[in-house]
C-alpha cells in the first residue's frame, strides 16, 4: 500500500466532503424507517456495482444476494471462540489488548446488545446466557456505502458489502453510519499486534488509519470456498443465495422463525437469525 496513492485519495475524499458530500452522509446516518425506505429507490442507482477485487478461478462460487442464517440454538461460548478465532486468524485481525481498539470481524455479543429493540425482562433466561454471534450485516441497504465519500466500502453484484482498504481515508463516516457497530478503526498499526509467523500471505494486512470489517470470505468464494465462519460453526451457520428458492438459506427461513437486526431501520441485513 503506498502512503503518497492513499494521501492523494484522502486529500480528494475531504476536498468532496466539503463540496458536496455533507448531505448524502447526513442522509446515510438518517435512522427513522420510512426515511430509509425512501432512501432506498435513490439508493439502488447510486450503489457501485463493483465486483469483488479477488481473482477468481472456475471453482467460484456466485450467488444473487448472498446471505447467512444463524442458528443460536446451537452456538455455545465455546464454538463462538473457535468460530471467531478461525475469521480471524485467516483475515489477519490483530488481537490488540486495548479493548477500546480491538479489531472485530465476527464476535460473540449479549443478546440485549445484538438485538436492543427486543430487550424484555421476562424474556426466557437462556437469551441472557447464550452468545451471539454479530458480524457485518451484508445489507441490502447499507448506509454505510452512501457515507463513504471514496468509495472504500461498496456493494458488490452479489451483494456482498466490501472494503478496499487503499480507498479509506480514515474519515470513519462509514463507522457513524453502521447502526450494528460492525466496523473497527485501526487507531494504531495493527501489524505490530501480529505473530509474523502465522500471517496469513493470501489476505492483506492493514495499516493505521484504515476501516476494516467482516467481507463474508469474499476471497474464499473466489475459489469455490464457503466462509470461514460457516466451516467453523459445525452446521450452525448456514450460507446460500438469498435469491434462490432452492437454496439452503431459503429452505430454512421457509421452516423457521427468524429475525434481523433492527428491522425497522430498513437496511435489509443479509443475516438472519434463528431464535
Amino acid at each position: 500500500m503506498k502512503n503518497s496513492r492513499r494521501e492523494f485519495i484522502k486529500v480528494a475524499g475531504i476536498s468532496a466532503l466539503g463540496v458536496a458530500a455533507a448531505s448524502p452522509v447526513l442522509n446515510a446516518l438518517a435512522s427513522g424507517g420510512e426515511v430509509a425506505h425512501e432512501e432506498k429507490k435513490v439508493v439502488v442507482k447510486e450503489e457501485s456495482s463493483v465486483d469483488s477485487p479477488y481473482k477468481t478461478n472456475k471453482s467460484a462460487i456466485h450467488g444473487a444476494r448472498w446471505g447467512m442464517v444463524i442458528n443460536t440454538s446451537m452456538i455455545d461460548a465455546k464454538k463462538a471462540a473457535k468460530i471467531t478465532a478461525v475469521c480471524h486468524a485467516i483475515h489477519n485481525v490483530p488481537e490488540i489488548p486495548n479493548k477500546k481498539q480491538e479489531i472485530k470481524w465476527i464476535w460473540p455479543d449479549k443478546f440485549e446488545h445484538v438485538f436492543p429493540d427486543k430487550e424484555d425482562p421476562y424474556l426466557a433466561e437462556k437469551f441472557k446466557e447464550m452468545p451471539v454471534m454479530a458480524l457485518c450485516n451484508h445489507c441490502d441497504n447499507p448506509p454505510c456505502v452512501r457515507a463513504c465519500p471514496t468509495k472504500a466500502t461498496f456493494k458488490n453484484s452479489e451483494g456482498i458489502v466490501m472494503m478496499d482498504f487503499h480507498r479509506c481515508i480514515g474519515c470513519r463516516f462509514c463507522m457513524a453510519a453502521c447502526p450494528y457497530g460492525s466496523r473497527s478503526f485501526n487507531f494504531s498499526d495493527p501489524r505490530k499486534f501480529l505473530d509474523p509467523a502465522k500471517i496469513d500471505p493470501a489476505f492483506p494486512t492493514r495499516m493505521k488509519g484504515v476501516v476494516e470489517k467482516c467481507n463474508l470470505c469474499a476471497e474464499r468464494l473466489a475459489i469455490g470456498k464457503i466462509p470461514a465462519c460457516v466451516e467453523a460453526s459445525e452446521g450452525a451457520i448456514v450460507f446460500g443465495d438469498l435469491a434462490d428458492p432452492k437454496s439452503e438459506v431459503r429452505k430454512l427461513l421457509n421452516s423457521n422463525f427468524t429475525i434481523r437486526r433492527k428491522e425497522a431501520l430498513g437496511t435489509l441485513p443479509s443475516v438472519y437469525y434463528i431464535i
